[in-house]
């Protein structure tokens, strides 16, 4: 948390009232860079809750997605085919870097909730912006070099959140509440300020323990082939939903933690399910303290049994009268 006798750096309150501003507008007039344009619903209360903490602001996020997107050009003498300029997300005389960014790459497919696929008829390629050809075609096509092919990559991303914070106790109390709720791959930059102001870190929080990325076809005169199997698509489907439902308890998790750590009222500690939520670090002392009285219940026990067992041969040893 800020503290009330540090004013807080005149470079973070700007850049917090423009954020809030463009936050403000309707979601018809907001836009940004994602694939969606705006705020995902399912952290939009999170968004709003961190906002209200004076030393905060979010400054880019997702919920967590499925996507398939169709990477771009690797070269710059491929040739242009079908109705590849539909939807570029850069300009077509760029090449595509790592990853396959850039050079007329375009997302097939963007989800940020759980994929239904029992709603359709189409087959899970259909539903991902793919299609199928026949056997003869997909073999001539995969002859070419992986370096001439653009391939078509299909993930499951987990949350992601930047903080922008005003003190480096505050991001200390972000980072340790993204670390406790599971999101173990969370850290902060720019630690040190080159001005005379503290410095204002950055706060990224994210868990790549979630992620799941599969390449599952390529581009060939300007349609987006899929090359796995319909049950294989299925699968991926399904564990990404799976793991949507672990993304949405750690982010919920997270909502707890912060208002702990940061000391804003709350209502009853649940998880989603219904279950009473605990601190990790307490529940793994009562874990400890249930398992030490569990240990001496037992040793008790097996004191007792084996003094029934003494009694029970001195017994035998006697021999009563007839």
């Amino acid at each position: 948390m800020a503290s009330n006798s540090i004013p807080l750096p005149q470079s973070f309150l700007a850049k917090k009232k423009r954020i809030i501003e463009q936050l403000a507008v309707p979601d018809e007039a907001y836009g940004d860079l994602s694939p969606k344009g705006s705020v995902d619903v399912g952290i939009r209360e999170l968004i709003e809750e961190i906002n209200a903490i004076e030393g905060c602001v979010t400054t880019s996020s997702c919920a967590g997605r499925i996507s398939v997107f169709l990477e771009g050009k690797k070269s710059r003498n491929e040739e242009e085919g079908g109705d590849q300029d539909r939807e570029r997300v850069m300009a077509p005389t760029t090449i595509a870097g790592v990853g396959g960014k850039g050079g007329g790459g375009r997302w097939l497919f963007v989800s940020h909730d759980p994929v239904n696929m029992t709603k359709s008829d189409l087959k899970c390629a259909e539903i991902l912006g793919m299609q199928r050809r026949d056997d003869a075609e997909m073999e001539l096509s995969t002859r070419r070099s992986v370096r001439e092919v653009r391939i078509i990559h299909f993930k499951f991303e987990p949350m992601i959140l930047h903080v922008l914070t005003a003190s480096l106790q505050q991001a200390q109390t972000i980072l340790a509440a993204a670390l406790q709720a599971g999101f173990r791959e969370s850290g902060a930059l720019n630690l040190t300020s080159s001005s005379t102001e503290q410095p204002t870190p950055m706060v990224g929080i994210r868990s790549m323990g979630l992620a799941l990325e599969s390449n599952v076809g390529f581009e060939h005169n300007g349609h987006e082939l899929c090359t796995v199997p319909e049950w294989q698509l299925r699968n991926l489907l399904e564990i990404s939903n799976d793991r949507f439902v672990e993304n949405t308890k750690r982010i919920e998790r997270f909502r707890i933690l912060l208002k702990d750590l940061s000391g804003a009222p709350q209502g009853h500690r649940k998880r989603q399910e219904g279950a009473q939520w605990e601190d990790p670090q307490v529940r793994r002392e009562r874990k400890r303290a249930e398992g030490l009285r569990m240990k001496a219940a037992s040793s008790k026990a097996d004191k007792e049994i084996n003094a029934l067992r003494m009694s029970e041969e001195l017994l035998d040893g006697i021999e009563l009268p007839e």
